[in-house]
């Protein structure tokens, strides 16, 4: 399942809970995250919906490496061809394949990355991203780096269309949140990084939970105008 978030933007469903987020950049596709491990074939079958091919896509920017965003980011890449981005901080993790002892605040989040079920097959990186780099051949993706749920998080401003792609950062899954502290390598950071994202916004999209657009984005607006007084 897919639908137009924004003019060159195009959300799809990867599971049932989760979405990546498509780009039709300056010199192909970009993807924003991937899913889990049977996410590629969603991914695969929206792009021949599209009347793509797999080699247009051309990148994969990670938002952060947690297994629900990167566990199929390999078994994609052997399909496309793409090049892996992810910001330095996390690439560690991406690469071990798994996220540390360290990655998550809380006993319940280490207990479960034990679980093999959330490891994935060891991924190397392409190259990093770091925070204001607008991403070559993206049609202006401009990073955000948003430390919390994980070291090297990052929020995406597809600065054409005003639209923010917002990874774990927050969701919206019946109501806006920021989401399970125990989950997060540094909660404590979360409402200073989304402090940082710009307030001019026509659209926002979730990796869980639907999509805010047109009048719906002044909800968002209020939720980080209440974190930025918090701080």
């Amino acid at each position: 399942m897919h639908s137009q978030l924004a003019p060159g933007v195009t959300q799809i469903a990867t599971s049932n809970r989760d979405n990546a987020f498509l780009i039709d950049g300056d010199d192909g596709l970009t993807l924003v995250d991937v899913g889990w491990s049977k996410a590629p074939e969603a991914l695969l079958n929206t792009l021949a919906a599209l009347g793509r091919k797999p080699s247009d896509i051309r990148r994969v920017i990670l938002t952060h490496a947690h297994p629900d965003h990167v566990q199929g980011a390999a078994e994609l890449r052997r399909h496309t061809g793409a090049h892996i981005l992810i910001h330095d901080a996390d690439r560690a993790w991406l690469e071990a394949g798994r996220v540390p002892a360290e990655g998550r605040s809380g006993t319940i989040g280490r207990l479960i990355d034990h679980l093999p079920k959330l490891h994935w097959p060891p991924t190397t990186a392409d190259d990093t991203v770091s925070d204001g780099h607008v991403v070559e051949g993206s049609d202006g993706l401009r990073v955000i780096h948003t430390p919390g749920h994980s070291p090297g998080h990052i929020v995406l401003l597809h600065e054409p269309s005003r639209t923010v792609l917002m990874g774990d950062a927050a969701f919206n899954c019946g109501k806006l949140t920021i989401g399970p502290a125990a989950l997060a390598a540094d909660p404590g950071l979360r409402p200073g990084s989304l402090a940082r994202i710009p307030q001019n916004l026509d659209a926002v999209g979730f990796a869980h939970g639907a999509p805010l657009t047109g009048s719906e984005v002044h909800s968002f607006q209020e939720f980080l105008q209440q974190l930025r007084s918090e701080l």
